[in-house]
């Protein structure tokens, strides 16, 4: 029998299925419209990102972070540009994902 040796692992944090529903959803229509091609699903430690890449060679256009442990502060969610730049954050999945509504990516003539 094996003792504990303090080296456990911490269960990582992950997106449950409403909340990959809804990113993915959101993935489709950038992937629809040619403005992505590819994405990549990370469960860490403190938080879970879901990277939106235009090619699989380059740095994500945008990353979706779930970070619980600041769901009281300035909310769970947020959405970082490759610079590293927060482009919303918040507490509700749904109003954040707003942010890549069709009407943000229409080409003005």
């Amino acid at each position: 029998m094996r003792g504990n040796t303090g080296s456990a692992r911490a269960i990582p944090v992950m997106f449950d299925r409403p909340e990959l529903d809804a990113i993915l959803r959101v993935y489709g229509r950038l992937v629809m419209s040619g403005d992505c091609k590819d994405y990549a699903i990370d469960g860490l430690s403190d938080r879970a990102v879901f990277s939106i890449f235009r090619r699989a060679s380059e740095f994500p256009l945008y990353r979706i972070e779930k970070v619980p442990a600041n769901a009281r502060k300035q909310g769970a969610w947020k959405i970082i540009a490759p610079g590293g730049a927060i482009l919303k954050r918040g507490h509700d999945l749904a109003n954040l994902l707003k942010f890549f509504d069709k009407r943000r990516f229409q080409v003005i003539d």
